[in-house]
């Protein structure tokens, strides 16, 4: 029996027009819910529940009650659908009266007498769902078992028994929140202001986007038997991903329930050192790679965010646990990253090793510059220096004394107008980063040489990067 906080109760006095109603009507709870569903949009603090039932009503006027009393519902997205005979069935108006906050009423119109299933649907608060997963490495660390859950909170002041529960990975944009519409009430009877129009607008493209991906047959009895597997089916559903559970599952108000949502036992590990300093500060981090994509028995849909726990196989019946880290959203086709932290056994050093400047330019007493460090200048006491090159060349020292080869991954960020020179292959990351690359044999170690010339004062014209391929130039007094 679900908590008396959401009732629809069916008004046994027939003829009765709403005005009528008062204290001494006999008022009669009708049957529990038949089935329930609840589509949780995580991002939004927002679930569309779909809740049937069965009716009985008598020829003439029928009036219904809904209340929301200690609940987060809102009750500007409440409707009322005629699964069955809806050609015989209409609502006449709706009310919301003056001395009752957390209560509507509806008068339906039946042309017959007899039972009809009927939907009920609102935007609901409170219910949220958060993911986790369990990352075990195998000994090699070359693959790893993966392991996701999705945990169901409800505090939205109602019971939901024997629900079917659907999980939302994606953004919606709301007029109102539903909690702030929950706890404000109707100031006023009658119709609802803008705001719960446009609220009940969203909650019919709601549907109709979900029906129009097969939504409609949701209560199916396949879907809602008692007996189907707990498994989790992903669907397309425009920018966002729908993750039903298989059969029911009853979560009380105030209590939450963990499910898993997928096991994959042999996932391609890759390890890679990065050094990205926006992302992981001033250190050199050590990274296990997964990619969601078929071959690790995944890409199916996208993983939502969530905690990653992080545990490496030490024998036959040994876990050592390594790391627990947030996870960001993950499309289909990218990586599952996890952050080690720096390697004890990996050295990630930068030596600055010479600086020069040229190409002076200075504005002499016409007003005029000019390049100073050509032959011939002649450089006047009055003559300011306004313009330079800075030539800096750097050695990237990287030493492994893993005992097996490793692969690392740089992105270096620069201010001003700069160019980045250097043998090997370096790359744009973006407009201000060179990424450049590197493979470092066991128990050996590698030095990168670059140079950077930043253009200042008078030089100075965009700031970005651009890059050079070639060797480092030497320092002009050396030759």
């Amino acid at each position: 029996m679900n908590r008396i906080t959401t009732t629809l109760l069916l008004l046994l006095t027939l003829g009765l027009s709403l005005p009528a109603l008062g204290s001494n009507i006999d008022l009669a709870t009708v049957p529990d819910r038949d089935a329930v569903q609840l589509t949780i949009y995580n991002a939004e603090d927002l679930t569309l529940v779909r809740e049937r039932r069965v009716l009985s009503f008598k020829e003439g006027n029928n009036p219904l009650q809904f209340s929301w009393a200690n609940t987060l519902i809102d009750p500007t997205s409440v409707e009322i659908q005629f699964i069955e005979r809806p050609d015989e069935l209409t609502v006449l108006d709706t009310t919301f009266p003056h001395e009752r906050k957390e209560v509507l009423y509806w008068n339906v119109q039946s042309d017959f007498t007899g039972d009809a299933v009927v939907e009920i649907t609102y935007f609901t608060s409170g219910i949220s769902w958060a993911a986790d997963y369990t990352v075990i490495a195998g000994e090699e660390e070359d693959s790893a078992r993966l392991e996701g859950h999705v945990t169901v909170r409800n505090n939205s002041g109602e019971d939901y028994e024997n629900a079917q529960i659907r999980l939302v990975v994606g953004k919606i944009n709301l007029v109102e929140k539903i909690r702030q519409l929950a706890q404000q009430g109707i100031v006023q009877a009658g119709e609802p202001d803008d705001s719960a129009k446009r609220n009940r607008a969203m909650l019919r493209a709601v549907q109709e986007a979900e029906g129009a991906r097969g939504g409609a047959g949701m209560f199916a009895e396949a879907d809602m038997a008692q007996a189907a597997p707990k498994e989790v089916v992903k669907e397309g559903l425009s920018e966002y991903f729908i993750f039903t559970i298989g059969g029911q599952e009853t979560v009380p108000e105030g209590w939450a329930k963990r499910l898993k949502s997928f096991d994959a036992a042999d996932v391609p590990l890759n390890i890679e050192y990065r050094y990205r300093p926006r992302e992981y500060g001033d250190q050199l981090v050590r990274m296990y790679l997964m990619r969601n994509d078929e071959e690790a028995e995944l890409g199916n849909a996208p993983l939502p965010d969530g905690i990653v726990r992080l545990f490496r196989r030490k024998g036959e019946a040994s876990l050592s646990y390594l790391t627990q880290q947030n996870i960001q959203y993950v499309p289909i086709g990218d990586d599952i990253e996890v952050n080690l932290g720096p390697d004890p056994e990996v050295v990630f050093e930068l030596e600055k090793q010479h600086v020069f400047r040229d190409n002076l330019w200075g504005r002499l007493r016409a007003g005029v510059h000019r390049r100073l460090d050509e032959p011939g200048v002649r450089v006047q006491d009055e003559t300011q220096i306004e313009g330079w090159d800075t030539h800096t060349v750097f050695a990237q020292h990287i030493r492994n004394y893993r005992a097996e080869p490793i692969h690392v991954e740089v992105r270096r960020q620069f201010h001003g107008d700069i160019t980045f020179r250097s043998p090997f292959d370096a790359e744009q990351h973006d407009f201000q980063t060179v990424q450049y690359e590197a493979d470092v044999p066991a128990g050996e170690s590698v030095k990168l040489l670059y140079q950077t010339t930043q253009r200042e004062g008078y030089n100075a014209d965009d700031n970005r990067v651009q890059i050079e391929e070639g060797e480092v130039a030497p320092v002009p007094w050396l030759q």
